[in-house]
């Protein structure tokens, strides 16, 4: 019985790991009026990841706006400023009260659909508590890559190079800015965002909000999650 007991109680700790690793990234939807933008977020930028579901969870984002759009190139938002912004004012400088570690590695790399984190000049390369960015980009040829890669000190894998020249990105912020998910729907809404008529600031000329971004639930199993 004590054979059984245990045996159960290694397969029952098995199957929670398998659904832990399965689990492991986290979803996000932004809902905006255009549609919703559904983000991945990585397991491998644990900080970076925490804080977005932190400040989802208490409704920060709700009502902020994208304040700079650039076509082939990136949206950004988060400001807490933006959130009664008057028409024209300058935004992108508004932040919280902590920044949060650089979470730099080789695997995320700015491709199309790259969800990263605003910075300033900062010597450790930490970002913004709370804004964000979307890249678009552009396809970029292989000797393109090469001078990039030379410049950056990055190398790419094969399967990196492919990705930026059949479907694009930014590679010239690789290293320098944390990669933390990427969009896995709604890629359409984030073009029609990025191709809003804007200013000389590169702010939308109307405001375009993030009605709300949540983090999607994940399922229970048997009624213990």
């Amino acid at each position: 019985m004590k054979k059984l007991l245990l045996f159960t109680a290694c397969l029952f700790a098995l199957t929670l790991s398998a659904i832990a690793k399965k689990n492991k990234d986290t979803k996000v939807v932004i809902e905006t009026e255009y549609g919703k933008i559904v983000m991945l977020l990585y397991a491998n930028t644990p900080k970076n990841t925490a804080n977005m579901v932190k400040l989802a969870n208490e409704h920060y984002y709700d009502s902020t706006l994208f304040h700079r759009v650039i076509p082939n190139f990136v949206i950004q938002g988060g400001d807490p400023e933006s959130k009664h912004a008057k028409p024209g004012q300058s935004l992108g400088n508004g932040d919280l009260k902590y920044r949060v570690p650089a979470e730099i590695n080789d695997s995320n790399f700015h491709k199309y659909g790259a969800l990263g984190v605003a910075r300033d000049n900062t010597p450790d390369k930490s970002g913004s508590a709370c804004q964000f960015y979307i890249v678009t980009g552009r396809k970029y040829a292989e000797d393109e890559l090469d001078k990039i890669s030379k410049s950056t000190k990055r190398t790419y894998t094969p399967a990196q190079r492919e990705i930026y020249k059949t479907k694009g990105g930014t590679p010239h912020l690789d290293g320098n800015y944390t990669v933390f998910g990427e969009v896995i729907e709604g890629m359409d809404v984030v073009e029609k965002i990025s191709n809003e008529p804007r200013d000389r600031a590169d702010r939308p000329n109307k405001d375009i909000r993030m009605l709300s971004v949540r983090v999607v639930k994940k399922k229970k199993f048997f009624g213990l999650f």
